[in-house]
């Protein structure tokens, strides 16, 4: 019994060594309708400097402020392959009645 007791303190002891923690996710996580909450708006949209296009048809697609648990942090734009038939529709931030902000995820639509 007292190896038992030695063996759980001994991995005890390693998991508080390494750093492991339960940490509660935060109420800015995204749910499952894939939207993430922000108690803040996000800053006005960066300046981005459009790089030349890589390969023929290829879409644009901005950047926007995502949220990173205490803060907004910039996503840059990029290039992306089209799909025939569709249009991007770009991420927004939209304000909820409570006052929070929801960020709905840009996607392809038809």
């Amino acid at each position: 019994m007292s190896i038992r007791f030695s063996c759980t303190g001994a991995l005890l002891a390693a998991a508080l060594a390494t750093g492991c923690a339960v940490v509660p996710v935060p109420a800015s996580a995204p749910v499952a309708s894939g939207e993430i909450y922000a108690p803040v708006a996000p800053p006005p949209p960066q300046y981005e400097v459009v790089p030349a296009v890589p390969f023929p048809g290829a879409v644009w697609i901005g950047g926007y402020w995502n949220w990173e648990g205490r803060r907004h942090v910039w996503v840059p734009g990029r290039y992306v392959r089209p799909r025939p038939g569709y249009h991007w529709q770009a991420s927004r931030w939209v304000q909820r009645p409570n006052g929070s902000w929801s960020l709905r995820a840009g996607g392809w639509v038809r």
